[in-house]
C-alpha cells in the first residue's frame, strides 16, 4: 500500500521542505497499519556477524533517527534497520535548513549535526518493543562532550541489551571533529574502552565501525589494521562524502556545507568497500553503503566485497518499490548456493578502477 501510494505522493513530497517531508513519512509508518509482507526466497538469506538475515538490504541510519519506527521499516521488506545516529544527551543538531535536495543529480546534501532525543529516549523505545527482526543502532557521539569515547562506552552499556549490533560512528562529517576518531591512536582507545564495556557487561552485541568515503589508503590501512587486531564484528562502508565532484549537476545546492549521500556517491564509496574488502581478507564482514539506487548497484555492492547493504537516500526519489527491485534483482543473480558465494568476486577490478 505505502509503496504503491508513492507515486501519487510524490510530487507534493518533493514541493516540501527536505526536513518536513522526511518527518512525515516517519510519522506517516508510526500511524499507518502496514501488513508484513511475505517471507523472502531462501536465496536471499545471509548469515553475517552471527546473525541470520532473511535478506540482505538494510535501512541505513539516518531514516529513524529515534527508534520510532524500527518494526513498521522491517514491514516494508528490509531484511534488517539501523535506526539513530543516537546521542548520549538529547541535543537539536545544527540550524535549519540543514537537508537539501540535489533532484537533478538523485542526491542530498545534510548537515544535521546528529539531531537526536538522546540515549535514556531511544533506550524506552527499543526496550518496549517486541524483539523480532534484526534492528541495530548508530552511536554518535554529543557535540560538546569532553569524552566523546565514553559517550560511544555508555550508549553502548545502555542500548547494546536491545539491539542485535550497535554502530561506532566516526565518520559524520556534521560534528566537528568526530571523524578525528579515526586516527589511529584514538580509534585504538575507542575500540579498546568500547569492546572491554562489552565484555564486562556481557553483552552480545555485535560491534561495527563505520567509516568514511574520503580516507586515502594509508589511513584504510591504519583503520582495518587497528580493527584485525580487536574482536570487532564488522564494518560499514561508507558514510556521507565532504567531496562534491564536478559531475553534479545542481550547482547552486551543491555549495552548501555537510555530507553528500545518493547516487553520486555510489563510485567511491563501492571502490572504498572493495579496498577494505581486499584489506580484511574475510576476518569479518562488511555491510556497503553508499548510492544504491537499483537492484544492479545493490549487485554491485556485493560483488565489491558486501555481504549486507544499506540504502535511504535513493528511497527519497523512488520510494519503496526500490526496494522489491533490488530483491527481484539479487535474486535472480544469486548462484544455487545463495548470495554469500558471490561476495568480492569483483572486488580487484573495482579497487584498481578510478573513483
Amino acid at each position: 500500500m505505502f509503496a504503491r501510494a508513492f507515486p501519487l505522493l510524490r510530487p507534493l513530497i518533493g514541493a516540501i521542505d527536505a526536513e518536513q517531508a522526511h518527518d512525515l513519512s516517519v510519522r506517516a509508518l508510526e500511524m499507518l497499519p502496514l501488513p508484513a509482507c511475505g517471507p523472502d526466497d531462501p536465496r536471499l538469506a545471509v548469515e553475517a556477524f552471527g546473525l541470520k538475515f532473511p535478506n540482505p538490504v538494510g535501512m541505513a541510519a539516518g531514516f529513524d533517527k529515534d527508534a520510532r519506527v524500527p518494526d513498521a521499516v522491517l514491514r516494508l521488506g528490509f531484511g534488517f534497520v539501523e535506526v539513530g545516529g543516537v546521542t548520549r544527551q538529547p541535543q537539536p543538531g545544527n540550524p535549519r535548513p540543514r537537508v537539501f535536495r540535489l533532484q537533478p543529480d538523485e542526491a542530498v546534501i545534510n548537515r544535521y549535526g546528529l539531531n537526536s532525543s538522546g540515549m535514556e529516549a531511544v533506550r524506552h523505545r527499543l526496550a518496549k518493543r517486541r524483539r523480532t527482526g534484526i534492528v541495530g543502532v548508530n552511536l554518535g557521539a554529543n557535540k560538546e562532550s569532553a569524552d566523546r569515547i565514553g559517550d560511544y562506552v555508555a550508549l553502548l552499556q545502555t542500548l547494546g541489551p536491545h539491539a542485535e549490533f550497535a554502530t561506532l560512528n566516526i565518520s559524520s562529517p556534521n560534528t566537528p571533529g568526530l571523524r578525528d576518531l579515526q586516527g589511529r591512536a584514538f580509534l585504538e582507545e575507542l575500540l579498546d574502552r568500547t569492546l572491554e564495556a562489552r565484555a564486562k557487561a556481557n553483552l552480545a552485541t555485535r560491534v561495527l565501525l563505520k567509516i568514511a568515503p574520503d580516507l586515502d589508503d594509508l589511513q584504510l590501512d591504519d583503520i582495518v589494521a587497528v580493527a584485525l587486531r580487536r574482536p570487532i564484528d564488522g564494518m560499514i562502508v561508507s558514510n556521507t562524502t565532504t567531496a562534491r565532484p564536478e559531475s553534479l549537476k545542481d550547482k547552486a545546492q551543491a555549495k552548501e556545507a555537510g555530507g553528500l549521500s545518493g547516487r553520486p556517491i555510489f563510485r567511491p564509496s563501492t571502490v572504498k568497500l572493495a579496498k577494505t574488502w581486499l584489506r580484511v581478507e574475510g576476518r569479518f564482514p562488511l555491510i556497503g553503503v553508499g548510492g544504491i539506487a537499483s537492484g544492479a548497484d545493490a549487485l554491485a555492492k556485493i560483488e565489491a566485497g558486501a555481504s549486507l547493504v544499506q540504502l535511504y537516500t535513493a528511497l527519497i526519489y523512488q520510494g519503496p518499490a526500490l526496494l522489491q527491485e533490488i530483491k527481484d534483482t539479487l535474486e535472480a543473480a544469486a548462484p544455487p548456493e545463495g548470495l554469500p558465494a558471490i561476495v568480492g568476486r569483483a572486488a580487484r577490478d573495482w579497487a584498481s578502477s578510478a573513483c
